[in-house]
């Protein structure tokens, strides 16, 4: 055997294969994993070779984020950046002092706000018209399901207390019916159709920015979970085929093509185009995107029963469905047909509900084949429906972090979503033991991109160091899952939904040196301790991408 260009030893081994095997030592030529063992392994090791000293410290295959949004998180980092912010007052004096330094912007843009900041979830125009003047401002919240505006901007696009809510959204209103500064779902389009288009270059510089920092967290790989034209970003794509012809793409990506819920049918025509269109270097859209609800804290999430009023009483309102369920049935045997994976966002019962049953369609219509469908959020599932991912082959996608006691869920979810359901939040143990393909991701810029962070959530039901937003118990304890399941969800599991887990997402031999060092091995401390696990290097085919100041 050649010598290797790279081994790492000294160390434990997550290697995330069928029966969670451990070594010691591992061996990279030609950018593939050539040995995977013990301390024999050194021996491969030449004059040229580079050793990678573990020093205890665990080795892991890459981690996948299966549901993140990098170029989206990328800009709002370029812009007025609210996401390490957490009280009304801290969001306009960052917005005040933006303002103040970006003077020649026609629009001032920025985002990141949770809704927990403010009484019932809805800031004001008012206040942000204190900061902004007469210059329109437009901030999406942090989960991207509703927009912050001032009076400049409900101006500009002619929102009075006549203009009806979209079928897709509504418009928050005063007591007098006129239009007050949130708008949720598909209102945030009567905006947001007035922005100005991001130049190409801008959001290629987004893109590699975005880059830049998963990678900082052990991220080689990822699922793009919008690329299409939607919010205030524009579409991503043709930013990662300008990356990937310049050769700066350096993570794994699968585009999921957005699916226009204001259209039908007609538009696969134009996204069987894109896909062939969308794929050079590590990038390829070969999955479509189906936003099947809102959320819950604004009362859009798609649920069987209606909502609360938090008092323990019925509303006449149980969300929205944005594809109705006749169109889905036929739009998701259709793609199926065209070798397409679908990616669903789904947080109501209802919604999950609609896209498992979509998924039926297409097996009863096509067969069983190998397009690895899967539901992002699965926040709300119904007893009923947990065993159907399974006996479907639909992978549950875990936005594990948000599984836990914080202001959003106490105040904005629970009193209105009642019992039982509240009780059918994230039950990725009953998924688990349901035998359902567990896969995992962050919906960054949403939450932060920290698989770690979410892994402790998963492990722990509770929010991980430095992520607490108050003192609370275990949020539904029996339906936490073990480290190492949780691992190999963001490893394997994440792998297995890209269609790259033939080339990655596990330690062997043959496979891609997709890789990511560890500070320490979680599975020597405590459990509370998991979420405190930082990354120190990232390599993928065995070049290093990231390396932390004390790697």
């Amino acid at each position: 055997m050649p010598h290797a260009d790279l081994v790492f030893t000294g160390g434990p081994v997550f290697t995330a294969n069928t029966v969670r095997s451990r070594a010691t030592s591992v061996a990279v030529a030609g950018g593939r994993i050539i040995a995977v063992g013990g301390d024999e392994v050194r021996d491969l090791a030449g004059p040229a070779t580079e050793v990678v000293d573990l020093r205890g410290r665990m080795l892991i295959p890459g981690f996948q984020d299966a549901h993140v949004h990098p170029v989206w998180g990328g800009l709002d980092m370029l812009r007025c950046d609210l996401a390490g912010l957490s009280t009304a007052a801290e969001y306009v004096d960052a917005i005040a002092a933006y303002t103040r330094t970006h003077e020649a912007d026609e629009w001032i843009l920025g985002g990141g706000w949770q809704m927990s900041a403010f009484p019932g979830g809805t800031p004001t125009a008012a206040a942000l018209d204190v900061v902004t003047g007469d210059r329109p401002a437009f901030f999406p919240n942090r989960d991207g399901h509703g927009a912050w505006v001032n009076s400049a901007a409900l101006r500009l696009a002619g929102i009075d207390r006549d203009t009806p809510d979209p079928a897709d959204g509504r418009i928050e209103r005063d007591a007098d019916r006129n239009p007050s500064g949130t708008l949720h779902e598909g209102a945030m389009g009567l905006v947001n159709r007035l922005l100005p288009d991001e130049p190409l270059d801008r959001l290629t510089e987004a893109l590699l920015l975005g880059q830049r920092y998963l990678h900082s967290f052990g991220i080689t790989a990822w699922q793009d979970a919008i690329v299409g034209s939607y919010g205030d970003a524009g579409d991503p794509g043709p930013a990662y085929l300008q990356a990937a012809a310049a050769g700066t793409l350096t993570a794994r990506v699968v585009g999921a093509i957005w699916w226009d819920r204001t259209r039908g049918l007609e538009q696969i025509p134009s996204i069987l185009e894109r896909r062939d269109r969308y794929r050079a270097g590590r990038f390829a859209a070969t999955s479509v995107k189906v936003m099947q609800d809102g959320v819950a804290e604004n009362f859009t999430a798609s649920m069987l029963e209606p909502y609360c009023d938090g008092h323990g009483h019925f509303t006449d309102n149980s969300g929205i469905s944005f594809v109705p369920p006749e169109v889905l049935n036929e739009a998701v045997p259709l793609l199926d047909a065209e070798g397409f994976q679908v990616h669903f966002h789904a947080i109501g019962d209802r919604a999950v509900r609609e896209c498992l049953d979509a998924v039926e369609h297409a097996i009863g219509r096509n067969g069983r084949g190998d397009n690895r469908h899967h539901i992002a959020h699965i926040q709300v599932v119904h007893p009923e429906d947990v065993r159907r991912f399974r006996d479907l082959g639909v992978a549950a996608n875990m936005q594990s972090l948000w599984a836990t006691y914080e202001p959003q869920m106490v105040e904005l979810t629970l009193p209105f979503l009642g019992e039982p359901r509240s009780a059918w939040q994230y039950p990725f143990g009953d998924l688990l033991r349901a035998g359902a393909v567990l896969a995992a991701g962050s919906d960054w810029s949403v939450s932060t991109p920290d698989p770690m962070a979410a892994i402790h959530t998963a492990v722990n039901r509770t929010a991980a160091p430095g992520h607490e937003e108050g003192d609370y118990e275990a949020f539904l304890p029996e339906q936490s899952l073990d480290l190492a399941t949780s691992l190999t969800a963001y490893t394997a599991g994440s792998a297995w939904v890209n269609h790259l887990d033939h080339i990655t997402g596990t330690i062997e031999v043959g496979k891609l040196a997709d890789l990511a060092v560890l500070d320490r091995d979680p599975f020597a401390g405590g459990a509370e301790e998991i979420g405190a696990t930082r990354t120190l290097q990232t390599f993928v085919e065995g070049e290093r991408v990231f390396a932390a100041a004390d790697a």
